[in-house]
């Protein structure tokens, strides 16, 4: 008979495995069938009976156990000055769980009572079981300002960087927190927003140097006019939200739907499951779950929380800090699908054939618990045969299944040629004093693109679903190329060495020969580059353009609600064509399609701006401490006032300006994008390998500035500042005029 698991045996397991612990995971984990069942249920009620575990639809879970970001309320201060807190949504039967309370200097005194949102921290001490950290407290939203700080003889003031701030701000000798003349600093509000005259502020936090790497990203958010102070208006309504129950939603609590993230990722907007389709009729074939957060829910129409996402259109991400398009108390903690915690969703059921062909979809609305929250690398290394204790129980009844249906996917992938570019993904890495340790570009595995191909295919789904129903929605649209940057191209290709068809109508299947051509060689990046340089910009619309790159007829973002607009915006469709409820897409909405995809397609651009200038600032003050080091590069770019060059081993972009180019006259060329001397008759374009050296590096402007040592590994010593001492005679790389077509940068 088989031997039934003890009480202290079961409470291990489901603490090891939070997310299986349904009756049946249990049995399996056991080993126990048959009859012994039914004692395996009665000393699971006796657990429940006695506070040990509690029952949530169809799982045990620990009751003691809290989400990773929580509301508490402050209960007190003990007698050694620590300050505690409570879970204000504990479900549990147990005792409350006891949460110390961990402030750092900058932030705000909290006493009995403040209710906050907070990060939590399991721990095993005597006086509590969670540390918890301030995301915010609730119920007050001082406003921010970030500038450079001016000492005066009894108080001080802050000069703001914003070029659209229209006072200064006092602040008292007590607030400064040691704040010194010239130095950036982040401050907030203090006093009444009515007060007559100079506003008063306190420092929160000391940036130093105008130019230090903790300004680099503060400094771009005020440039380019990001929002990144919610109204009170907004944030009282986010923190008026509650969590959803079952009610008329789908329950899929049972499914066991992961998410797959970076390992750093604070919020979680898609989970997915796969396994092998059961329908005789579809052999080989697979079902597809992709669940996405129900932002719609909790952002109605029109309402406050509403206009603000609308005004952001999206996350902006930096390095170090991220400016979200929802409050935390939405996009860290009700809308995102944290392990183990109830979470509203729109879901997906999606069929695929043998070949990855989608030959059926459902739409439902649903509420799930994500039963892992995994991350791309520990994933890889299971399937690659290292599993870890977190990925071991869902190997091959998850991990292998999701697996399996992406090599059906990649089979329709192969069929439809997408555009393959190969530029590797860079991330710089902070310390946390947020100065640059490293620069490195991410690996591109499987678990990534797994995880893609799963998301096309629901964004697929839901452009198909709309357009069929007849409802309104923004499709996300990619143009082909211009005839002028696709002749551009042809010239860099021919330049390097390949062709590229012509005459005909362009297909995504022809650059990707040209790219697969140039892989093996040493033009590999500049062809990516170029091509990449050769698309049109992807932008939001109402109209059903298709989009070229992946080589869709239909597309739609739906499945990351928390940082864009234009995905809330299909959900909402979602919700209207399947008379899910009240909060779907509104008359309003409708209306203003047009307006909301240029105002979202606008707002994106500016992200991609702000996040370009502040990597560029990063990189700058990472090289700066290299001032005279060599480096290798390419020639990504000429110009008639210098030549741009990417360094190999950062990814960095610096300037060879034409004046420390050589002793002579260049002339430069725009057809043939090249700079050609006078007198020597080198040719300086495009993909050709260089030695340089690192003259200057600006953190504040993030601009690098080169000078030129070899060209294709030819030592160029005649390269100086001066010009007018005779000829040069080098021998460079030529361009053949035959080449030198018509065409734009």
């Amino acid at each position: 008979m088989t031997q039934v698991p003890t009480k202290p045996q079961i409470l291990q397991w489901i603490a090891d495995n939070p997310s299986l612990t349904s009756k049946r995971d249990i049995s399996k984990a056991f080993g126990i069938k048959g009859a012994a069942r039914i004692d395996l249920k009665r000393v699971l009620r006796e657990l429940e009976a006695e506070g040990h575990l509690q029952k949530r639809s169809r799982s045990y879970t620990d009751p003691y156990t809290l989400p990773p970001v929580a509301v508490v309320e402050v209960t007190g201060i003990d007698a050694d000055g620590d300050l505690f807190a409570r879970p204000l949504q504990w479900k549990g039967e147990g005792n409350v769980p006891r949460i110390l309370m961990e402030l750092k200097a900058s932030d705000p005194a909290m006493g009995p009572s403040d209710q906050a949102l907070v990060r939590l921290q399991a721990v095993q001490d005597e006086t509590h079981e969670y540390i918890g950290r301030l995301i915010r407290r609730i119920g007050t939203n001082p406003k921010r300002i970030l500038g450079v700080y001016r000492a005066g003889a009894e108080a001080g003031r802050i000069v703001p960087i914003d070029k659209g701030a229209d006072r200064e701000w006092h602040v008292p000798a007590c607030a400064r927190e040691g704040a010194q003349d010239g130095e950036l600093v982040e401050a907030e509000q203090t006093g009444p927003k009515g007060r007559m005259g100079m506003p008063r502020a306190r420092v929160v936090a000391r940036l130093g140097d105008p130019g230090a790497a903790k300004a680099v990203s503060l400094i771009a958010i005020h440039q380019h006019g990001i929002p990144d102070h919610f109204p009170d208006a907004v944030m009282e309504e986010a923190d008026a939200a509650t969590p959803v129950d079952l009610g008329k939603r789908e329950d899929l609590r049972e499914l066991p739907l992961i998410t797959i993230d970076p390992h750093d990722a604070r919020d979680h907007d898609d989970a997915c499951f796969a396994h092998a389709d059961d329908d005789p009729k579809n052999s080989g074939g697979h079902i597809i779950w992709v669940a996405i957060a129900d932002v719609a829910h909790y952002v109605r129409p029109g309402s406050k929380l509403d206009r603000e996402a609308r005004r952001r259109g999206n996350s902006t991400y930096f390095p170090d800090r991220v400016v979200p398009m929802l409050p935390d108390r939405l996009s860290g903690d009700l809308c995102s699908l944290h392990e183990g915690v109830e979470r509203p969703c729109i879901a997906v059921r999606m069929q695929i054939d043998a070949s990855g062909e989608k030959i059926g979809q459902r739409f439902t609305r649903g509420l799930m618990k994500s039963h892992a929250s995994l991350h791309y690398e520990e994933v890889q290394a299971a399937i690659d045969g290292a599993p870890t204790d977190r990925t071991e129980p869902f190997l091959e009844d998850v991990l292998r299944p999701l697996y399996a249906a992406y090599d059906a996917l990649k089979t329709a992938r192969a069929s439809r040629q997408p555009l393959e570019l190969d530029l590797p993904e860079r991330t710089i890495q902070l310390s946390p004093e947020g100065e640059v340790t490293a620069v490195a570009f991410k690996d591109r595995l499987d678990a990534h693109r797994l995880i893609e191909e799963f998301m096309v295919l629901a964004n697929v789904a839901a452009a198909e679903e709309l357009g069929t129903r007849g409802q309104a929605l923004l499709y996300r649209a990619h143009e082909e190329p211009n005839a002028d940057k696709l002749e551009a191209l042809r010239d860099t290709a021919q330049a390097s060495g390949f062709s590229l068809a012509k005459g005909q109508v362009l297909q995504t299947r022809q650059l990707n020969k040209l790219l697969n051509d140039a892989s093996e060689s040493d033009f590999a990046e500049l062809i990516n580059m170029s091509t990449l340089r050769s698309m049109a910009q992807a932008y939001y619309t109402p109209k059903h353009i298709g989009h070229f790159g992946l080589a869709l007829k239909a597309y739609a973002h739906f499945t990351s609600p928390i940082r864009r607009y234009a995905d809330l915006i299909v959900h909402r469709g979602l919700v209207a064509a399947h008379k899910w409820g009240d909060d779907g897409l509104s008359v309003q909405d409708t209306e203003t399609l047009d307006d909301t995809a240029k105002l979202i397609s606008d707002t994106e651009r500016r992200s991609m701006v702000a996040e370009r200038d502040t990597s560029d600032r990063y990189l700058a003050a990472f090289l700066s401490n290299h001032v005279g080091a060599e480096f290798t590069g390419r020639i990504s770019g000429v110009q008639a006032f210098g030549v741009f060059v990417r360094l190999d081993e950062t990814g960095a972009d610096g300037m060879i300006p034409v004046r420390s180019l050589g002793r002579e006259y260049f002339r430069y060329d725009r057809d043939a994008q090249v700079l050609e001397g006078t007198e020597s008759g080198l040719q300086i374009g495009i993909g050709l390998r260089v030695t340089v050296k690192l003259a200057a590096a600006v953190p504040v402007t993030g601009g690098l500035t080169l000078e030129m040592l070899k060209i294709d590994g030819a030592v160029t010593k005649q390269f100086t500042k001066r010009r007018g001492k005779g000829p040069v005679r080098h021998k460079g790389k030529r361009v053949k005029k035959s080449t030198r077509r018509r065409s734009t940068k």
